[in-house]
């Protein structure tokens, strides 16, 4: 097509501290969605993911099980890649901050900034939350001195460490974060503003080896490692084989269109420090961020504690893969936070994929394969409508789902007030196009259905060409 174009989508690098949870399911299915969709729309795509496998939290949790922490962040990071079958992901790249090239990557950054004259070093007392791997101010504390974020008490660190001048991209950031396209929603733009505008204080970005040795060695300095953030932002260029300037680098970073998914509580992160650092390193800032939601259950926070945590391996055993996907892209909201519980998805399945969607596609297919002869010729969508490409243009899984699901309750309508399974007795030409006509809008609704949920969109297809029912889209559960 005319105005294909080269696209680079990546999520957040998750920690390997836990097994995946919902809340990154959610992600990398969003971001799975789009790279099919644009996949299907004739664009070239590469899709990374991956693990952020340094930092004090994950060297605690090793320490505290007694085991290697390399062996530990391997076993973790195969967690998270058997993600790809268990949520059919099509990604391109799994990147490991582990990984020799990445390392390779993250030491390079580094010299270069250094090379600008925005690193130095001095000794430094802050407020530290482990389980952010961040230095906070006194301000974005609560009363308590708590993190924000963890709700734990923060700790007084005092050391020597490098540090990256981030208040020299005060002005910078502020023009970025001025443009109301690069970072969505546009809440999570103003905050990210108002922040940089509430003026930069300096970055830590190392730390000594004698309280943190797992991490990323800081060029020409033994004694200290990379503070993990500073080391793990840069997997969205190490993935794409940078420092190496061509190939895919080129390719996708800097002649693609850039798309960084990411968590509500991630705009310091991917909007301001890392914005800033491929300032100073003189690379190409990233086109466009977008953040989503929480999970919650119940109106509580996921807690193990409360016992309301919703596993995405336990939602593909009760309801599938697919049925997972859809869940995740329909009935929770693209950027809000988003409440969800057993009860809840079990009336989604049944409503709106058993009774729904299943049942559309055995009661069309059974009258064609009753009542019309022969194969069904190959179609194709000429022109996909508005409504759906504007919902996915925009990020907005649910709307396209609404697109979709509206469709399917168009078609039930239909065939209760045409009754075409009646009508054959005495009209069978009648019946017959009004049959075909269902058919042909049920293979328009598979097609559409194809980033969203692939692999029923791939049967439904199949069935309409062979003109032939297929098994059962989706079970019923057991009550």
């Amino acid at each position: 097509m005319s105005n294909k174009k080269n696209r680079y989508i990546t999520t957040t690098l998750p920690y390997v501290n836990d097994k995946p949870h919902i809340g990154f399911a959610l992600e990398i299915v969003q971001a799975d969605t789009l790279a099919r969709y644009w996949r299907m729309m004739g664009h070239e795509v590469f899709f990374s993911t991956g693990t952020d496998e340094h930092g004090q939290k994950i060297a605690q949790k090793a320490d505290e099980l007694g085991e290697v922490r390399q062996t530990y962040v391997d076993r973790y990071a195969a967690t998270f890649n058997e993600l790809r079958g268990v949520l059919n992901l099509s990604y391109n790249a799994f990147i490991r901050t582990t990984d020799a090239q990445h390392i390779s990557a993250a030491q390079e950054i580094w010299r270069r900034c250094d090379a600008k004259g925005d690193i130095y070093k001095k000794k430094y007392t802050g407020l530290y939350c482990v389980g952010c791997e961040l230095f906070y101010r006194e301000s974005e504390l609560d009363p308590n001195k708590c993190c924000p974020i963890h709700l734990k008490p923060v700790e007084e660190v005092e050391e020597e460490n490098y540090f990256f001048k981030l208040s020299n991209y005060q002005a910078q950031l502020t023009e970025y974060l001025q443009d109301e396209v690069r970072t969505l929603p546009d809440w999570q733009r103003k905050w990210a503003l108002d922040f940089v505008k509430g003026g930069l204080e300096d970055l830590s970005i190392s730390r000594h080896t004698s309280r943190m040795d797992w991490g990323v060695p800081v060029p020409d300095d033994s004694e200290h490692v990379m503070y993990v953030w500073f080391d793990a932002l840069t997997n969205y260029i190490s993935t794409l084989g940078w420092p190496e300037e061509g190939g895919e680098f080129k390719k996708f970073w800097i002649n693609g269109d850039v798309l960084q998914m990411a968590g509500k509580d991630q705009p310091r992160f991917q909007s301001i420090i890392w914005q800033a650092m491929l300032i100073s390193a003189g690379l190409k800032q990233t086109d466009v961020i977008f953040y989503h939601g929480f999970i919650n259950s119940g109106g509580r926070k996921m807690s193990k504690s409360l016992g309301n945590t919703i596993s995405p391996y336990e939602m593909v055993e009760r309801y599938g893969t697919d049925a997972t996907r859809y869940i995740l892209l329909r009935h929770v909201h693209p950027v809000d936070d988003s409440d969800l519980t057993w009860e809840k998805m079990d009336e989604y399945y049944t409503a709106n994929l058993v009774n729904g969607l299943g049942n559309l596609t055995a009661r069309i297919m059974k009258m064609a394969e009753t009542y019309l002869e022969g194969k069904i010729e190959k179609r194709q969508i000429e022109q996909f409508p508005e409504e759906y490409l504007t919902a996915l243009n925009t990020y907005n899984f649910q709307a396209a789902c609404d697109f979709i699901w509206s469709k399917v309750q168009y078609l039930d309508e239909r065939i209760t007030e045409t009754e075409p399974f009646k009508l054959v007795k005495d009209d069978k030409p009648a019946a017959q196009k009004i049959i075909s006509e269902l058919v042909s809008s049920l293979f328009y609704i598979g097609m559409l259905l194809q980033p969203i949920i692939p692999e029923t969109s791939t049967i439904i297809t199949k069935a309409v060409l062979k003109n032939q029912k297929p098994q059962n889209l989706f079970t019923r559960l057991e009550s």
